[in-house]
């Protein structure tokens, strides 16, 4: 990890050229693998992110989660965080670029578009990739076990008031006629049983069976630190992938997509901060206010891709803007994840 956390701004960069440059060498035969999806979950993403996550999964220890409520002022940042000002400080720098700085450079149908897209991915907090963010920042598994399960739960009754009231406020309207605003159900069900429940599962009945066999210091010390670099190439490959899938898009459509990716970046970082500084205003120690800030900043793309789709068409801003939330989620995510353990403290 030292030499990962390092050069990582070269892995990064090295993993969207080469992404890229695989999309467009590839062409149409890259929808091979873009295509291959179960719901809305695309199976070789999953696989990968699965990879990465099971590490996490490995490391829960069932018998401590009854004493979350150790952390409660952590589970209570980032309730706060996630549901009462992250959707709208999201939907306000959408709204200031594509509405104003933005205005000479795209049309007011485009700049609702965008926006609309912007409100999906800041509704939807992160369910899968923050174990990853976590496991990368040495925070409690634990506690993002019942971060994340929490945030499920909260998810099914607060996104579709959020979604259609800032819909409502900055007059965006469906484009699909008889459309109407809702949680795809089987596509959130879908994410939650491939990314959290089947490798839970993994995880829990391979750490009782290794330390029964071998025990806890072989577990430790031998198991775990060998899986590391999986999780590690994992995440890059994924990096890779998803650039790749997207290649000819972001060569057709640079400019709008590099107008996109600026409020949607200047939202991740804001986010971060935020609940970071009040993370250590409040005291929480570093494995609880580190997975804090990482699932406010990081976002459920998988749920706003599929209801921007479902919403707005295949081929709309709205679906675009998801999609690039989902090209800057794992560069971006990786940067804070350096910043979080530059900034590691008790």
């Amino acid at each position: 990890m030292g030499t990962f956390e390092k050069y990582l701004t070269l892995w990064v960069v090295l993993c969207i050229i080469v992404g890229i440059g695989l999309g467009n060498l590839l062409g149409d035969s890259i929808n091979l693998l873009s295509d291959w999806n179960i719901s809305t979950v695309n199976i070789p993403v999953a696989i990968l992110v699965w990879l990465m996550i099971f590490p996490i999964m490995v490391q829960i220890d069932f018998s401590s989660i009854k004493n979350f409520s150790k952390n409660l002022k952590g589970l209570g940042l980032t309730i706060f965080i996630n549901w009462f000002i992250k959707p709208f400080t999201m939907a306000f720098f959408a709204w200031i670029f594509f509405y104003n700085f933005y205005a000479s450079f795209i049309s007011p149908e485009n700049a609702e578009q965008y926006l609309a897209g912007a409100i999906l991915l800041g509704a939807a907090p992160c369910t899968a990739m923050v174990f990853v963010w976590s496991y990368l920042t040495k925070g409690d598994a634990n506690y993002t076990l019942v971060q994340v399960s929490v945030n499920d739960l909260i998810l099914l009754v607060a996104f579709i008031p959020i979604v259609g009231g800032l819909f409502s406020l900055f007059g965006i309207e469906v484009v699909n006629a008889g459309q109407e605003l809702g949680i795809p159900y089987k596509a959130l069900a879908t994410s939650v049983i491939v990314f959290v429940v089947i490798p839970l599962i993994a995880g829990y009945i391979t750490n009782r069976l290794i330390i029964k066999s071998k025990g806890i210091n072989w577990f430790e010390k031998k198991f775990l630190r060998n899986l590391k670099p999986i999780s590690i190439i994992a995440l890059l490959t994924t990096l890779i992938l998803l650039f790749a899938f997207q290649g000819a898009k972001i060569i057709e459509q640079p400019f709008d997509i590099l107008l996109i990716t600026i409020p949607l970046t200047i939202q991740t970082y804001f986010i971060f901060f935020v609940t970071w500084f009040i993370g250590r205003y409040i005291k929480l120690k570093h494995n609880i206010c580190a997975p804090a800030a990482m699932i406010g900043a990081s976002n459920f793309f998988e749920l706003a891709v599929a209801v921007a789709i479902m919403l707005f068409g295949l081929n709309s801003g709205a679906a675009l803007a998801t999609v690039v939330g989902v090209l800057i989620e794992v560069p971006v995510m990786l940067s804070l994840v350096a910043l979080a353990n530059k900034w590691k403290y008790s």
